[in-house]
């Protein structure tokens, strides 16, 4: 190993509980997600994230299903943190899931942990059987 020394933290230890078995989407830990306060909450600013490296499992076939996922929210009191996004993403690689619910799971996790002003999760689902999936999710505060 090349960092023999490392420690694996407890969000990476939570993340990867799901190598090498398949599981349900109520088996990601929504816990690993952890916010930072947002210093400027006065001010009304757009947070857009993005990853191409999106993967979770199709509940049929069982084969891989790619995504990319985009977070738009405003923020209220509180910002996501990066490193454990990261990881919570990483938790879905082994959990079977339709496109459809990996959107709005995402979006009810961020919404309890973030509570913003408002948010929108964006699934583009890579083409499978002549298909392209596109989901999105929307949450607004009132």
């Amino acid at each position: 190993m090349i960092y023999e020394d490392r420690k694996v933290d407890d969000i990476e230890r939570r993340a990867k509980k799901t190598i090498g078995e398949t599981f349900l989407p109520e088996d990601i830990d929504k816990n690993i997600l952890k916010t930072i306060p947002y210093q400027y909450p006065y001010r009304k600013i757009s947070v857009q994230i993005e990853t191409e490296e999106f993967s979770c499992l199709c509940p049929f076939s069982g084969l891989p299903d790619f995504a990319k996922i985009t977070i738009q929210y405003t923020p209220n009191k509180k910002l996501i943190e990066l490193k454990s996004l990261k990881y919570y993403f990483y938790a879905y690689r082994n959990v079977k899931i339709y496109n459809e619910h990996v959107v709005n799971k995402i979006l009810e996790d961020l919404k309890k942990v973030l509570k913003p002003k408002s948010l929108t999760v964006i699934g583009e689902f890579s083409i499978r059987g002549g298909a392209k999936n596109k989901v999105i999710a929307t949450y607004k505060k009132r």
